[in-house]
């Protein structure tokens, strides 16, 4: 690491202020999951951090009727324990207990988690199946014109992430493919069955661009809600992320896997055990 400046904001105003006289060399810093290791990599390296954590009115949970709104310093753990929530969503409320290890989920928060958008981030698949609206302190943006590729976002610089925003679907799950080491997903797939007949995919982890809307699936399981609707179906390999943990034909695959496997967890009907690669270590998920 290498010398930074630490300070600890009262409010989001405060937290703009400090960032804008750094001269565009500080970074916000909530639960630190994203940043922290990017910095100890030097892939950032920010002059000062400027702590989210203790604003006040930042975290929170409010649902109304189907819609659900969660603010950007809200835990992982806390959402994962949101009996609100769980009662209108229990897909997404899942979703949050599937990331990471008690640690990372009692320090990560969902506003930190958007506005850095890691490749292996689990809540943009989720966000862009339920399109979602992403809120910051200065405007409202649909979840997909928000994610622009690998670490981008539409943020503004200095634009902070407040919460986000989305109706509850009438069913919903998640399902994550590990990478047997990181536990980071190698591929995870968020299957929304909404209003009208309408179902979204999000899948994150395996493509080259970051978290993405896979739109034959969507197209697929909205004629006919079944497992067996994503069997015909192929993901182009040459979108898809290859690296040592995995070629970009064992991802293309493995988004057809875990993508039936939502969808079963969801609700789908037909279809037996849903069975699929193992890990490139051997070890089945």
């Amino acid at each position: 690491m290498y010398q930074t400046e630490y300070k600890r904001a009262g409010s989001l105003d405060e937290a703009a202020q400090l960032v804008a006289a750094s001269g565009g060399e500080g970074k916000y810093v909530s639960g630190g999951m994203t940043l922290i290791p990017t910095m100890k990599q030097r892939l950032a390296s920010p002059s000062l951090l400027v702590d989210l954590r203790h604003v006040e009115g930042h975290k929170g949970i409010a649902v109304s009727g189907q819609t659900v709104t969660i603010k950007g310093g809200t835990t992982h753990a806390e959402i994962a324990a949101s009996e609100e929530l769980k009662g209108v969503a229990p897909g997404f409320a899942g979703l949050a207990q599937l990331i990471g290890d008690p640690a990372v989920r009692h320090m990560g928060t969902i506003g930190g988690s958007v506005a850095n958008f890691d490749p292996a981030a689990d809540y943009p698949a989720a966000l862009l199946a339920m399109e979602a609206t992403i809120l910051t302190d200065k405007r409202e943006v649909a979840a997909s014109d928000f994610f622009l590729g690998l670490f981008e976002t539409a943020l503004d610089e200095n634009e902070i992430v407040t919460g986000v925003r989305f109706e509850a679907p009438e069913s919903s799950a998640y399902e994550k493919f590990r990478n047997p080491a990181s536990r980071y997903a190698m591929c995870g797939v968020f299957v929304a069955k909404r209003g009208e007949g309408k179902v979204g995919v999000g899948v994150t982890g395996a493509g080259a661009s970051g978290a993405f809307r896979w739109a034959e699936a969507e197209s697929a399981l909205s004629g006919r809600f079944d497992v067996s609707a994503l069997d015909g179906l192929a993901v182009d390999e040459g979108e898809m992320i290859s690296d040592l943990h995995g070629s970009s034909a064992y991802r293309a695959n493995l988004v057809k896997v875990v993508a039936k496997r939502a969808a079963k967890k969801a609700g789908a009907s037909g279809g037996p055990e849903v069975s699929g690669p193992k890990t490139p270590g051997g070890d089945a998920p």
